[in-house]
């Protein structure tokens, strides 16, 4: 198959969202052609209301991947896609793959943009959840599956397979790039199988190597972002977004659907932080500390201030970002004392360099009621956080949740030296840094056992 991207400008297949824009004279005149069947099936004409890149590419392919800033309507485009094909196809079995189960089953088949949402009443296929199937009235069935369970698809056959937010699946054992593979072996029923994956990019192996599929012919991909969909988004969602995400290379990826590439020789990746992302609960903490380092001037740098706790597994994690932007003393020494009123800090880690001795006297007058440790850096940047780029080679920090501008500065930081990041400095990596010296390199404190 020769190299190709859907391109929907150049689709080849007509487009019929005209309706939409016609005006209301012009859209009453045409409903009133319609006959009441016909009015009531018009909302269940998918190729009516979809924009032109939710549309499959013309044929043949084997794999469709759609890869999309968050809210581009990629769940509506792969339910879309199982309903014609099953619909088309009597004989069709549909694999339908998610992150678990209970994703497969929420997003997938019951979700507001899900199958069971998508289908008219008279072509409602039944949904038996202890069989994990959906079935149609004309015979076509699709089966959930979870990614992390790769052995579930080793040995059932597929016609067809949609797999949703691919870049989630679980990298643990390789359980992602496995599942994967077994879905591809078994998809060996009819004449032309194929997949649609549907995902928001990030950094792991499985979708790079789709991505990579797009280069030797095996894939063909399509890319857009959250704002193609915009006007099926509420304005206020578009503008937070904007003010939080929009300047970080997480908005890129997660807005605009780019896939964040990595700078060479830094000392963390951006798959090295996806396999120390932690979603589950978190563990009883033994001791948690606000890290800072101080800016040096109220009109510069920000001033990084991170939240981080050692579990009773013996394991660092990031809890919280509190930078403040370009703040007075006593600003960014208000949000220290805070975040370390509101997590119950045990120590602050302040570093001393810009302004020795004064920084704890300006946390002491924004009532900072906890010990502060001052530390001096006597190497650069680099060189200390070398050891703690260690720490996550080896598992031993988690980050409990998305951090993206302390994410974009890890991987700015250069072994041996350098900064290569979004910022003038990486001022909320450095405060990370200190944090994991003190939890982790250098512990100083009596462990006491809490809960969060």
């Amino acid at each position: 198959m020769a190299k190709r991207k859907h391109d929907a400008a150049n689709d080849s297949r007509a487009h019929i969202g005209w309706l939409p824009r016609l005006s209301g004279p012009q859209r009453a005149a045409f409903l009133a052609t319609l006959d009441p069947r016909e009015r009531a099936e018009l909302r269940w004409h998918w190729r009516l209301w979809a924009r032109a890149e939710q549309l499959a590419p013309a044929g043949p392919w084997r794999n469709w991947l759609i890869c999309a800033g968050r809210g581009f309507g990629k769940t509506r485009a792969g339910a879309e896609w199982v309903r014609q094909i099953a619909t088309a196809h009597p004989d069709a079995r549909i694999a339908l793959v998610a992150a678990s189960l209970g994703e497969a089953r929420a997003v997938m088949v019951e979700g507001e943009s899900g199958i069971l949402a998508c289908s008219p009443p008279a072509s409602m296929p039944q949904f038996e959840p202890s069989l994990r199937r959906l079935t149609w009235a004309n015979g076509a069935q699709a089966f959930l599956y979870s990614a992390a369970e790769p052995e579930s698809l080793r040995g059932p056959q597929h016609s067809h397979g949609w797999c949703d937010e691919i870049a989630k699946w679980d990298l643990a054992g390789d359980r992602a790039t496995r599942a994967w593979n077994n879905l591809q072996l078994g998809l060996r029923l009819g004449q032309v199988p194929c997949l649609i994956a549907t995902t928001t990019p990030r950094a792991v192996p499985l979708l790079r190597r789709l991505l990579e599929g797009e280069d030797a012919g095996a894939t063909v991909v399509t890319r857009g972002s959250t704002f193609a969909n915009a006007a099926h988004l509420p304005e206020r969602f578009i503008e937070t977004v904007l003010d939080e995400f929009g300047d970080t290379a997480l908005g890129r990826q997660e807005l605009d659907g780019d896939l964040l590439t990595d700078v060479e020789g830094a000392l963390w990746s951006r798959a090295l932080l996806e396999r120390c992302r932690e979603t589950a609960t978190t563990p009883p903490l033994r001791r948690v500390v606000v890290a800072v380092d101080p800016p040096a001037s109220a009109t510069g740098d920000a001033c990084g201030i991170i939240v981080a706790a050692l579990g009773e597994d013996g394991i660092g994690r990031v809890l919280a970002d509190c930078s403040a932007e370009k703040a007075s003393p006593e600003r960014w020494a208000r949000a220290v004392a805070q975040a370390a009123s509101a997590w119950q800090a045990d120590r602050v880690v302040a570093e001393a360099n810009q302004g020795g001795a004064m920084v704890e006297s300006v946390l002491r007058a924004a009532d900072c009621a906890m010990p502060v440790r001052l530390v001096h850096a006597s190497r650069g940047k680099a060189a200390r956080a070398e050891p703690v780029a260690a720490l996550y080679e080896a598992g031993r920090v988690r980050h409990c949740g998305q951090f993206a501008r302390l994410e974009d500065e890890l991987c700015g930081l250069m072994a041996g030296g350098g900064w290569h990041g979004p910022a003038r400095s990486p001022d909320r990596a450095d405060a990370l840094v200190w944090a994991m010296h003190e939890l982790l390199l250098n512990p100083r404190a009596e462990p006491r056992v809490r809960t969060v």
